[in-house]
Parts: structure tokens; sequence; C-alpha cells
């Protein structure tokens, strides 16, 4: 049975895909223990849906139809290269479902997690493998040229043949070491999702949604560990608030602007209790910090009633942990609603160095110059991080606030005659 293509089939294809690629090409993965074989079958089975699917409507089961296909397109080509007698008994044994498909992307995640390979090529691998980020998105994520991603995924690949790295979720004595990988490369997707580097939409609630389900599975894999429940945390905090996010006209509104009756308070609480159970279990990490920062934002009443001073404690806990520049700029943000404007910025320009090809270092600065009065110090840090800026919602924000600090900076100036 085919169920009616909707009013705009693109857009619906586009989301079938992103939600069915990843799990496809963990369960292909799994089948056939190659990389580079499984993306090129998806792929095949995505061109196919792509000229079928606008006319014939999406299938009620499309993992099926895509799987089918793919297995299809696997026959074709390997027979016609005898060389891979053996992978196309491979091929022709794939069952009509995927078995175990709820766990093939972790165990996939946890694969390309393997200690022989970098850290760098860790993520950048399952990023591509299994969330379905394009090479450039990963590229913008990781702030690296492209070209170096692409490398990078491939010697990641060939790695894994070469040392015959198993398909499998690890031993539980090597689980915890690989933890902190597997959680960095969930908290990547879900930014990916929550704001986009590159395309037309400006978030991708259905990354963040596979971003959830991922962090769902580690919880329920490691219920004693609180990083992959501060994690999950976090992410439906975000979720929950998600209604406000955008304004009618697709623009992002910022947190201080947003509709606070919008925000799901059941979704909130539910997440708090995860931040508790997490601080029960052991020590906090990262992810459970930044989880309690978001609580902290998502329980305030309002914008002017958020407990700032706990706030920049939680950034100063979260900075001895992670001393990053991009965590550091994030604390300056509260700490110009405990010390002031001025005290912040003398922090965000200690990290100039650090974050200069950074939009958000740009924009943060400005908005601590507009406090000082120095419009036009804010004028050119706007434009600076307009210039650096991808995603389109953020992009439009940074113009609007431009063009008011324009307009504003011509209403203040003294007439010609008293300059």
């Amino acid at each position: 049975m085919i169920v009616a293509a909707e009013t705009e089939p693109y857009r619906v294809l586009e989301r079938v895909f992103r939600e069915e690629a990843g799990r496809l090409t963990a369960s292909l993965v799994r089948l056939l223990g190659d990389f580079d074989l499984a993306e090129e079958f998806v792929s095949a089975a995505m061109v196919e849906a792509l000229e079928h699917w606008p006319r014939d409507g999406i299938p009620e089961r499309p993992a099926s139809w895509l799987l089918t296909t793919a297995r299809r397109k696997g026959l074709d080509q390997l027979r016609r290269a005898s060389v891979y007698r053996k992978k196309l008994e491979l091929v022709a044994a794939i069952p009509d479902l995927p078995a175990s498909e709820a766990d093939d992307r972790l165990r996939l995640i946890f694969t390309c997690c393997h200690p022989a390979l970098s850290r760098e090529a860790q993520i950048a691998l399952t990023l591509r493998a299994v969330a379905g980020l394009t090479t450039r998105e990963i590229a913008r994520a990781f702030l690296t040229p492209e070209g170096t991603i692409v490398r990078r995924i491939s010697r990641a690949k060939r790695k894994i043949g070469g040392a015959g790295i198993p398909y499998r979720l690890p031993d539980p004595a090597d689980l915890k070491p690989r933890l902190q990988e597997a959680l960095t490369v969930i908290y990547l997707v879900f930014n990916e999702g929550y704001l986009t580097t590159a395309g037309d939409e400006p978030v991708r609630r259905d990354l963040v949604r596979d971003a959830e389900w991922l962090a769902a599975l580690l919880t329920r894999l490691l219920p004693t560990e609180p990083e992959p429940l501060g994690l999950l945390a976090l992410i439906r905090l975000h979720l929950a608030r998600w209604r406000s996010r955008l304004d009618a006209a697709g623009g992002l509104v910022l947190l201080e602007d947003q509709d606070r009756s919008l925000w799901d308070r059941d979704a909130i609480a539910a997440a708090a209790r995860l931040i508790e159970q997490a601080a029960s279990i052991g020590p906090p990490g990262p992810f459970l910090i930044e989880a309690a920062i978001a609580a902290v934002h998502s329980e305030a009443a309002s914008w002017e009633a958020t407990d700032w001073p706990q706030v920049l404690a939680l950034y100063d806990a979260f900075l001895a942990l992670d001393p990053s520049p991009v965590i550091a700029l994030s604390r300056a943000i509260a700490q110009r609603h405990v010390d002031g404007a001025e005290a912040a910025l003398a922090q965000v320009d200690r990290l100039s160095e650090a974050l200069s090809g950074y939009h958000l270092f740009h924009a943060t600065r400005a908005r601590l110059l507009r406090d000082l009065g120095r419009t036009g110090d804010a004028v050119a840090a706007d434009r600076r991080a307009l210039e650096l800026v991808t995603n389109r919602a953020e992009r439009a924000l940074i113009e609007g606030r431009l063009t008011e600090l324009e307009v504003s900076g011509r209403s203040n100036a003294p007439p010609p005659g008293r300059r």
C-alpha cells in the first residue's frame, strides 16, 4: 500500500530520508561489515526513492522499501564485478527486515568510537555514518576545512577495515572509556539540529530527536552513569522550549524574548528529575552541568527572574572540567548579569585569539559594546559576526541589530554645522 504524497513531497522526502538513512546505514554496516558499501547502497536507494516517491507517494513502510531497494542495487552492482563474490553472498543474505534495528546505530557509534581511531576521526565518522550529516555540515561544526573532514573520514574507514575492528557494543570493561566520545557525537548531532550550520532550515527538530533517541539508548545501556542522564536531560529541556524558538516568519527568538507560556512545564519538570537522578549517582560531568544551567533558565518564571549568580557558579564548575574558550565565552554572558558589561567585556576580549573565527564571539562583543554605549565598535563587531555566520536565522537577527544600530547612530549624530 502506498500513502498519498503530501503537498510538499520534497520536504517530506527530506524528513523521511533523514530519519531512515542513519538506521539503514547502521543495519547494512552490521550485515556487510563495510562502511563504503553500506553508504553506496543507501545512496543508490535514496536516488531511486527520489525518482519514485514524488510520483507514487511515500511507502507505508519507507525503511523496508529502502532496504529492499538497497539490496537489489547492491546485487546488481556486485554481479557486474566477480571479484566481489564473497560480498555478493553477503548482500544476497540480507534479510527483508534488519534485525535488532533499535540497537544498530548505537553499535555503529561505538564502532566509530574505537580507541584505534583519533578522537577527531571518531566524531567525524559517526556524524557521517550514523546521523547522515554531510561533510560540509561536519566541517562547519568542527570549524575545519571540508577537505580535512573528507580525508579524516576516509582514513577512519580504512583503519576500521584494515584492523578488523568489530561491529558490536564493547565489552563492559571497555564501555566506559569510550563513553565520552559517544556522548560528544550525540551532543554534536543535537547541536546541528538546534542551530544548523548549513541548509535552508535554521533549526532541525529531526536531528534533535535523533540525538534524544540515542542519548536515551545510552541511559538504558549504562543506567549507573550520570553523564548520559545529563545529556538526555539537556536535550529534553531544549525540546521543552522548542515551540517558542522561532517566530511566525521563521525568525530566531532569543531566550530573553521567548513566550514562556509556550514552554512544556511537565517536560521541564521531568528533565529536572533526570538531573537529580544523575546527581545522586556520582560527581557531575560537563553534560550534567550544562543540563543544570539549562534547567535554571527553564525554571525561571521570566528572564528577569533568572538566578544569574547560580548560572555563573555553574559555568565556573563547567570551566574547571573543560576550560574551553567557547565555555568561557558563555560564562562571560552570565557574568554580564552579575558583574556588569565592562567586566564581561574584559573577559571576552581575552578570548580574541582563540575565537576570532567564531561568529558568536563577535556577536557577544557587539552586545556588550552596545551596553557600554560604544555604538561604532558594536557595529564593527556585528559586521564581523555577519561575515562568519552561516545559519540564516542568526544572520537575520544580526542584520536586524545592525539596522537598529545604524539608524540609532544617524539619529543621535549632531547636525553637520555643529560637529
